[in-house]
Protein backbone atom coordinates (compact mmCIF):
# COMPACT_ATOMS: atom_id res chain seq x y z
CA UNK A 1 0.00 0.00 0.00
CA UNK A 2 0.96 3.32 -0.78
CA UNK A 3 0.04 6.64 0.40
CA UNK A 4 1.51 10.57 0.92
CA UNK A 5 2.13 10.89 4.51
CA UNK A 6 2.72 9.01 7.36
CA UNK A 7 2.57 10.14 10.81
CA UNK A 8 4.41 7.54 13.37
CA UNK A 9 2.85 8.60 17.20
CA UNK A 10 -0.01 9.39 17.96
CA UNK A 11 -0.15 12.19 21.32
CA UNK A 12 -0.61 15.61 21.25
CA UNK A 13 1.58 16.17 18.40
CA UNK A 14 1.15 13.45 15.88
CA UNK A 15 -2.45 14.48 16.50
CA UNK A 16 -2.27 17.68 15.43
CA UNK A 17 -0.02 17.28 12.46
CA UNK A 18 -2.87 14.72 11.53
CA UNK A 19 -5.55 17.38 12.12
CA UNK A 20 -4.06 19.67 9.73
CA UNK A 21 -2.90 17.91 6.94
CA UNK A 22 -6.48 16.52 6.19
CA UNK A 23 -6.96 19.64 5.72
CA UNK A 24 -4.92 19.29 2.37
CA UNK A 25 -7.94 18.03 -0.20
CA UNK A 26 -6.32 14.52 -1.40
CA UNK A 27 -3.82 14.11 0.86
CA UNK A 28 -3.79 10.56 1.74
CA UNK A 29 -2.24 10.88 5.78
CA UNK A 30 -2.06 7.58 7.87
CA UNK A 31 -1.38 7.93 11.44
CA UNK A 32 -0.17 4.95 13.65
CA UNK A 33 0.12 4.39 17.28
CA UNK A 34 -1.70 4.08 20.65
CA UNK A 35 -3.49 7.69 21.37
CA UNK A 36 -1.93 9.38 24.86
CA UNK A 37 0.02 6.33 25.49
CA UNK A 38 2.75 8.18 27.26
CA UNK A 39 0.90 10.31 29.06
CA UNK A 40 -1.59 7.38 29.78
CA UNK A 41 1.67 6.07 31.75
CA UNK A 42 2.32 8.92 33.93
CA UNK A 43 1.27 8.60 37.86
CA UNK A 44 -2.07 8.52 38.62
CA UNK A 45 -3.06 11.98 40.50
CA UNK A 46 -0.40 14.08 38.15
CA UNK A 47 -1.32 17.51 37.31
CA UNK A 48 -0.13 19.73 34.39
CA UNK A 49 2.16 22.84 35.21
CA UNK A 50 0.59 24.43 32.15
CA UNK A 51 -1.81 26.98 31.74
CA UNK A 52 -5.13 26.67 29.71
CA UNK A 53 -3.99 28.27 26.51
CA UNK A 54 -0.87 26.34 26.35
CA UNK A 55 -2.81 22.85 27.19
CA UNK A 56 -4.77 22.91 24.25
CA UNK A 57 -3.41 20.41 21.49
CA UNK A 58 -3.75 22.60 18.23
CA UNK A 59 -6.37 21.86 15.87
CA UNK A 60 -7.38 23.77 12.47
CA UNK A 61 -8.88 27.06 13.38
CA UNK A 62 -10.45 27.32 16.42
CA UNK A 63 -11.58 24.05 16.70
CA UNK A 64 -11.10 20.59 18.73
CA UNK A 65 -9.55 22.90 21.91
CA UNK A 66 -10.51 22.43 25.72
CA UNK A 67 -13.85 24.31 25.73
CA UNK A 68 -15.12 22.28 23.23
CA UNK A 69 -14.46 19.62 24.54
CA UNK A 70 -16.05 20.49 27.69
CA UNK A 71 -19.31 21.33 26.52
CA UNK A 72 -19.25 18.46 24.46
CA UNK A 73 -18.32 15.89 27.40
CA UNK A 74 -19.68 17.59 30.07
CA UNK A 75 -16.09 16.91 31.67
CA UNK A 76 -15.69 20.09 34.13
CA UNK A 77 -12.57 20.74 35.07
CA UNK A 78 -10.00 24.11 35.13
CA UNK A 79 -6.66 25.07 36.52
CA UNK A 80 -4.31 22.99 37.14
CA UNK A 81 -5.81 20.74 34.53
CA UNK A 82 -5.71 17.02 36.11
CA UNK A 83 -3.82 14.22 33.82
CA UNK A 84 -6.86 12.27 33.21
CA UNK A 85 -8.88 15.10 32.37
CA UNK A 86 -6.01 15.83 29.89
CA UNK A 87 -5.77 12.43 28.79
CA UNK A 88 -9.90 12.38 28.00
CA UNK A 89 -9.50 15.86 26.02
CA UNK A 90 -6.61 14.09 24.05
CA UNK A 91 -8.60 10.75 23.43
CA UNK A 92 -11.76 12.78 22.27
CA UNK A 93 -9.55 15.04 19.87
CA UNK A 94 -8.03 11.99 18.26
CA UNK A 95 -12.16 10.46 17.90
CA UNK A 96 -12.97 13.63 16.62
CA UNK A 97 -10.18 15.20 14.35
CA UNK A 98 -8.14 11.72 13.85
CA UNK A 99 -10.95 9.28 13.01
CA UNK A 100 -8.56 7.68 10.85
CA UNK A 101 -5.94 6.16 13.48
CA UNK A 102 -4.64 3.22 12.53
CA UNK A 103 -3.25 1.66 16.15
CA UNK A 104 -0.62 -0.74 15.35
CA UNK A 105 2.49 0.29 16.09
CA UNK A 106 5.36 1.28 13.43
CA UNK A 107 8.50 -1.18 14.00
CA UNK A 108 10.99 -0.70 11.37
CA UNK A 109 11.07 2.45 8.76
CA UNK A 110 13.78 2.73 6.45
CA UNK A 111 14.45 4.66 3.10
CA UNK A 112 13.85 3.28 -0.44
CA UNK A 113 14.49 6.01 -2.60
CA UNK A 114 12.11 8.32 -3.15
CA UNK A 115 9.74 6.33 -0.67
CA UNK A 116 10.07 5.25 2.72
CA UNK A 117 9.20 1.56 4.01
CA UNK A 118 7.18 1.86 6.81
CA UNK A 119 6.63 -1.79 8.86
CA UNK A 120 4.04 -2.34 10.76
CA UNK A 121 4.03 -4.91 14.39
CA UNK A 122 1.95 -7.51 11.97
CA UNK A 123 4.40 -7.16 9.45
CA UNK A 124 2.19 -4.91 6.75
CA UNK A 125 4.34 -2.61 4.82
CA UNK A 126 3.61 0.49 3.82
CA UNK A 127 5.09 2.94 1.65
CA UNK A 128 4.79 6.79 1.65
CA UNK A 129 6.14 9.60 0.15
CA UNK A 130 7.06 11.41 3.78
CA UNK A 131 6.90 10.46 6.76
CA UNK A 132 7.05 12.62 10.28
CA UNK A 133 7.90 11.14 13.35
CA UNK A 134 5.87 12.04 16.53
CA UNK A 135 6.74 9.23 18.90
CA UNK A 136 7.42 11.29 21.79
CA UNK A 137 10.07 11.14 24.51
CA UNK A 138 9.68 8.16 26.23
CA UNK A 139 12.56 6.43 24.66
CA UNK A 140 14.67 9.67 26.12
CA UNK A 141 14.59 9.09 30.35
CA UNK A 142 17.76 9.94 31.32
CA UNK A 143 19.38 7.42 34.15
CA UNK A 144 23.11 9.49 35.03
CA UNK A 145 25.41 7.08 35.24
CA UNK A 146 26.04 7.18 38.73
CA UNK A 147 22.85 4.91 39.20
CA UNK A 148 24.15 2.35 36.34
CA UNK A 149 25.11 -0.25 39.15
CA UNK A 150 21.43 -0.27 40.57
CA UNK A 151 19.66 -3.21 39.07
CA UNK A 152 15.73 -1.72 38.43
CA UNK A 153 14.54 -3.55 41.01
CA UNK A 154 15.80 -0.18 43.20
CA UNK A 155 16.11 2.66 41.36
CA UNK A 156 13.21 3.77 38.41
CA UNK A 157 12.84 6.83 36.61
CA UNK A 158 9.70 8.79 37.14
CA UNK A 159 8.04 8.33 33.92
CA UNK A 160 7.86 4.43 34.41
CA UNK A 161 5.40 4.62 36.93
CA UNK A 162 1.56 4.87 36.73
CA UNK A 163 0.44 4.53 40.28
CA UNK A 164 2.98 5.65 42.79
CA UNK A 165 1.07 3.98 45.08
CA UNK A 166 3.31 1.23 45.46
CA UNK A 167 5.66 3.06 47.46
CA UNK A 168 3.18 3.24 50.49
CA UNK A 169 4.99 2.62 53.69
CA UNK A 170 8.69 2.82 51.88
CA UNK A 171 11.41 5.23 52.01
CA UNK A 172 12.28 6.42 48.57
CA UNK A 173 14.70 8.90 48.00
CA UNK A 174 13.73 11.05 44.74
CA UNK A 175 16.41 12.65 42.87
CA UNK A 176 15.65 15.89 40.86
CA UNK A 177 14.57 19.77 41.47
CA UNK A 178 11.65 19.61 38.91
CA UNK A 179 7.83 19.33 38.42
CA UNK A 180 7.96 15.74 38.09
CA UNK A 181 10.20 15.07 40.94
CA UNK A 182 8.54 17.36 43.29
CA UNK A 183 5.10 16.00 42.10
CA UNK A 184 6.16 12.65 42.78
CA UNK A 185 7.21 13.37 46.23
CA UNK A 186 3.87 14.78 47.11
CA UNK A 187 1.96 11.54 45.39
CA UNK A 188 4.15 9.06 47.14
CA UNK A 189 4.01 10.88 50.72
CA UNK A 190 -0.23 11.26 50.28
CA UNK A 191 -0.16 7.77 49.46
CA UNK A 192 1.80 6.74 52.58
CA UNK A 193 5.11 6.31 51.55
CA UNK A 194 8.26 8.33 52.88
CA UNK A 195 9.72 10.74 50.51
CA UNK A 196 12.72 13.03 50.48
CA UNK A 197 13.89 14.90 47.62
CA UNK A 198 17.92 15.65 46.48
CA UNK A 199 18.28 18.41 44.36
CA UNK A 200 21.50 20.02 42.77
CA UNK A 201 20.12 23.57 42.51
CA UNK A 202 20.52 25.68 45.34
CA UNK A 203 17.18 26.46 45.45
CA UNK A 204 13.73 25.31 44.28
CA UNK A 205 12.32 27.42 41.30
CA UNK A 206 8.57 27.98 41.84
CA UNK A 207 6.25 29.36 39.01
CA UNK A 208 3.15 31.18 39.33
CA UNK A 209 4.02 32.08 43.08
CA UNK A 210 2.74 35.22 45.04
CA UNK A 211 5.75 37.12 43.77
CA UNK A 212 4.62 36.04 40.22
CA UNK A 213 0.95 37.02 40.65
CA UNK A 214 1.70 40.41 42.31
CA UNK A 215 4.04 41.26 38.96
CA UNK A 216 1.16 40.33 36.77
CA UNK A 217 -1.24 42.45 38.91
CA UNK A 218 1.17 45.32 39.07
CA UNK A 219 1.64 44.88 34.99
CA UNK A 220 -2.04 44.81 34.20
CA UNK A 221 -3.62 42.79 30.66
CA UNK A 222 -1.82 44.90 28.37
CA UNK A 223 1.53 45.17 29.15
CA UNK A 224 0.99 40.60 30.32
CA UNK A 225 0.12 40.22 27.00
CA UNK A 226 3.33 42.06 25.19
CA UNK A 227 5.75 40.50 27.62
CA UNK A 228 4.23 36.67 27.83
CA UNK A 229 3.07 34.75 25.36
CA UNK A 230 0.03 32.10 25.64
CA UNK A 231 2.90 29.18 25.20
CA UNK A 232 3.22 29.40 28.39
CA UNK A 233 7.26 28.58 28.02
CA UNK A 234 9.57 31.17 29.52
CA UNK A 235 9.86 34.35 31.68
CA UNK A 236 8.65 38.15 30.59
CA UNK A 237 10.15 38.56 27.61
CA UNK A 238 11.97 35.16 27.00
CA UNK A 239 8.24 34.13 26.86
CA UNK A 240 7.75 35.95 23.44
CA UNK A 241 10.89 35.34 21.98
CA UNK A 242 10.85 31.14 22.25
CA UNK A 243 6.93 31.38 21.11
CA UNK A 244 8.47 32.84 17.90
CA UNK A 245 11.10 29.56 16.76
CA UNK A 246 12.18 31.26 13.31
CA UNK A 247 13.36 34.89 15.15
CA UNK A 248 14.87 32.49 17.54
CA UNK A 249 16.94 30.92 15.56
CA UNK A 250 18.27 34.37 13.90
CA UNK A 251 19.86 34.70 17.16
CA UNK A 252 24.02 33.29 17.93
CA UNK A 253 23.82 29.21 19.01
CA UNK A 254 25.29 30.45 22.10
CA UNK A 255 22.50 32.86 22.89
CA UNK A 256 20.43 30.23 22.02
CA UNK A 257 20.99 27.70 24.56
CA UNK A 258 21.47 29.87 27.26
CA UNK A 259 17.75 31.12 26.48
CA UNK A 260 16.64 27.65 25.88
CA UNK A 261 17.86 26.48 29.13
CA UNK A 262 16.63 30.02 30.85
CA UNK A 263 12.85 28.95 29.92
CA UNK A 264 12.98 25.29 30.53
CA UNK A 265 15.00 25.37 33.92
CA UNK A 266 13.81 22.59 36.61
CA UNK A 267 11.15 24.34 38.48
CA UNK A 268 7.72 23.35 39.87
CA UNK A 269 4.29 24.58 40.34
CA UNK A 270 3.76 26.79 43.39
CA UNK A 271 0.58 25.18 44.22
CA UNK A 272 2.59 21.95 45.38
CA UNK A 273 4.60 23.89 48.00
CA UNK A 274 1.71 23.04 50.74
CA UNK A 275 1.90 19.40 49.59
CA UNK A 276 5.90 18.87 50.47
CA UNK A 277 5.27 20.19 53.97
CA UNK A 278 6.01 16.70 55.39
CA UNK A 279 8.79 15.81 52.58
CA UNK A 280 12.58 16.78 53.73
CA UNK A 281 14.44 18.52 50.57
CA UNK A 282 18.12 18.61 50.51
CA UNK A 283 19.59 21.31 47.94
CA UNK A 284 22.38 21.73 46.73
CA UNK A 285 23.65 18.05 46.49
CA UNK A 286 24.33 14.96 44.21
CA UNK A 287 24.92 11.68 44.61
CA UNK A 288 28.36 10.21 43.41
CA UNK A 289 27.42 6.34 44.00
CA UNK A 290 24.78 4.03 44.60
CA UNK A 291 25.15 0.74 45.81
CA UNK A 292 22.14 -1.87 46.21
CA UNK A 293 22.08 -4.38 48.81
CA UNK A 294 20.07 -7.25 49.67
CA UNK A 295 16.75 -4.71 50.39
CA UNK A 296 18.26 -1.52 50.45
CA UNK A 297 19.90 1.12 48.59
CA UNK A 298 22.67 3.00 49.90
CA UNK A 299 23.32 6.33 48.68
CA UNK A 300 26.98 8.43 49.12
CA UNK A 301 26.27 12.37 48.40
CA UNK A 302 28.79 14.46 47.89
CA UNK A 303 29.24 16.17 51.74
CA UNK A 304 30.21 12.15 51.94
CA UNK A 305 27.03 11.21 53.76
CA UNK A 306 25.10 8.63 53.27
CA UNK A 307 20.94 7.79 52.79
CA UNK A 308 19.84 4.24 53.38
CA UNK A 309 15.94 3.86 51.70
CA UNK A 310 13.79 1.26 49.83
CA UNK A 311 14.06 2.71 46.39
CA UNK A 312 15.63 5.53 44.13
CA UNK A 313 13.24 7.34 42.01
CA UNK A 314 14.83 9.47 39.41
CA UNK A 315 13.49 12.81 38.01
CA UNK A 316 15.85 13.55 35.88
CA UNK A 317 13.82 14.49 33.01
CA UNK A 318 14.84 13.29 29.46
CA UNK A 319 17.45 13.60 27.27
CA UNK A 320 16.62 13.20 23.36
CA UNK A 321 19.06 11.24 21.62
CA UNK A 322 18.04 10.01 18.14
CA UNK A 323 19.87 6.89 18.20
CA UNK A 324 17.28 5.29 20.80
CA UNK A 325 14.51 4.96 18.05
CA UNK A 326 14.99 1.94 17.47
CA UNK A 327 12.30 1.51 15.01
CA UNK A 328 15.17 3.87 12.39
CA UNK A 329 16.91 1.44 10.23
CA UNK A 330 20.79 1.81 11.02
CA UNK A 331 21.28 3.63 7.25
CA UNK A 332 18.13 5.59 8.13
CA UNK A 333 19.38 6.34 11.23
CA UNK A 334 23.31 7.64 9.94
CA UNK A 335 21.90 10.23 7.21
CA UNK A 336 20.14 12.44 9.67
CA UNK A 337 22.32 15.31 10.95
CA UNK A 338 22.67 15.16 14.74
CA UNK A 339 23.98 17.45 16.75
CA UNK A 340 23.94 16.77 20.64
CA UNK A 341 21.58 13.70 20.29
CA UNK A 342 18.94 16.39 18.59
CA UNK A 343 18.43 15.84 14.89
CA UNK A 344 19.33 19.25 12.88
CA UNK A 345 15.88 20.42 10.94
CA UNK A 346 15.41 22.55 8.15
CA UNK A 347 11.90 24.60 7.36
CA UNK A 348 9.20 22.25 7.87
CA UNK A 349 10.86 20.44 10.62
CA UNK A 350 12.51 18.19 7.87
CA UNK A 351 15.47 16.34 8.43
CA UNK A 352 18.90 15.68 6.15
CA UNK A 353 16.96 13.32 4.88
CA UNK A 354 14.00 14.83 1.77
CA UNK A 355 10.52 13.97 3.26
CA UNK A 356 11.62 12.95 6.89
CA UNK A 357 10.10 15.57 9.36
CA UNK A 358 10.38 15.21 13.24
CA UNK A 359 7.98 17.12 15.76
CA UNK A 360 8.16 17.52 19.57
CA UNK A 361 11.16 17.45 22.03
CA UNK A 362 13.88 16.24 19.51
CA UNK A 363 12.78 19.51 17.44
CA UNK A 364 13.64 21.65 20.63
CA UNK A 365 17.89 22.25 19.18
CA UNK A 366 16.80 23.71 16.04
CA UNK A 367 13.52 25.41 17.09
CA UNK A 368 13.40 26.43 20.62
CA UNK A 369 11.96 25.20 23.80
CA UNK A 370 8.26 25.55 22.94
CA UNK A 371 8.38 21.96 21.12
CA UNK A 372 9.19 20.26 24.11
CA UNK A 373 5.86 21.25 25.53
CA UNK A 374 2.02 20.92 24.32
CA UNK A 375 2.34 24.33 23.21
CA UNK A 376 4.35 24.09 20.62
CA UNK A 377 2.06 21.74 18.25
CA UNK A 378 0.63 24.69 16.99
CA UNK A 379 3.90 26.20 15.39
CA UNK A 380 4.62 22.22 14.25
CA UNK A 381 1.22 21.60 12.65
CA UNK A 382 1.27 25.02 10.76
CA UNK A 383 5.19 24.18 9.47
CA UNK A 384 4.32 20.82 8.49
CA UNK A 385 0.84 22.16 6.86
CA UNK A 386 3.03 24.94 4.67
CA UNK A 387 5.91 22.00 3.90
CA UNK A 388 3.68 19.49 2.61
CA UNK A 389 0.80 21.11 1.44
CA UNK A 390 2.15 23.85 -0.89
CA UNK A 391 1.20 27.76 -1.48
CA UNK A 392 -2.45 27.29 -0.36
CA UNK A 393 -1.58 25.83 2.47
CA UNK A 394 0.86 28.19 3.49
CA UNK A 395 -1.72 30.54 2.76
CA UNK A 396 -4.08 28.99 5.28
CA UNK A 397 -1.18 28.93 7.77
CA UNK A 398 -0.74 32.61 8.03
CA UNK A 399 -4.08 33.22 8.48
CA UNK A 400 -4.37 30.96 11.22
CA UNK A 401 -4.04 33.24 13.98
CA UNK A 402 -6.29 31.31 16.53
CA UNK A 403 -3.46 30.26 19.44
CA UNK A 404 -0.53 32.85 19.19
CA UNK A 405 0.49 35.19 16.12
CA UNK A 406 4.06 34.23 15.95
CA UNK A 407 6.23 33.73 12.79
CA UNK A 408 4.08 30.52 11.69
CA UNK A 409 4.85 32.16 7.81
CA UNK A 410 7.86 30.91 6.22
CA UNK A 411 10.41 34.11 6.05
Amino acid sequence: MKCDVVIIGAGPYGLSAAAHLTTIKGLDVRVFGQPMSFWAGMPTGMLLRSNWTATQIAGPGKHFTLEEYQASSGDKFSLPVPLESFIRYGLWYQQQAVSQLDRRLVTRLENAGSLFNVMLQDGELIQSRRVIIAAGIGQFAWRPPEFDPLPSSAATHTGQHHDLRRFANQDVLIVGGGQSALESAALICEAGGHARVIARSQRIHWLGGWASKTLHHRLGALTRKVLYAPTDVGPAGISQLVARPYLLQRLPRALQDKLRARAVRPAGARWLADRLNEVPIELGRSVISAVAGDSKVRVRLDDGTERTVDHVLLGTGYRVDMGRYEFLSPELRSRIAVIHGYPHLRLGLETSVPGLHIVGAPAAWSFGPIMQFVSGSHFASCSLLQAVGGSSARAKAMDDKSFVPADVAIP
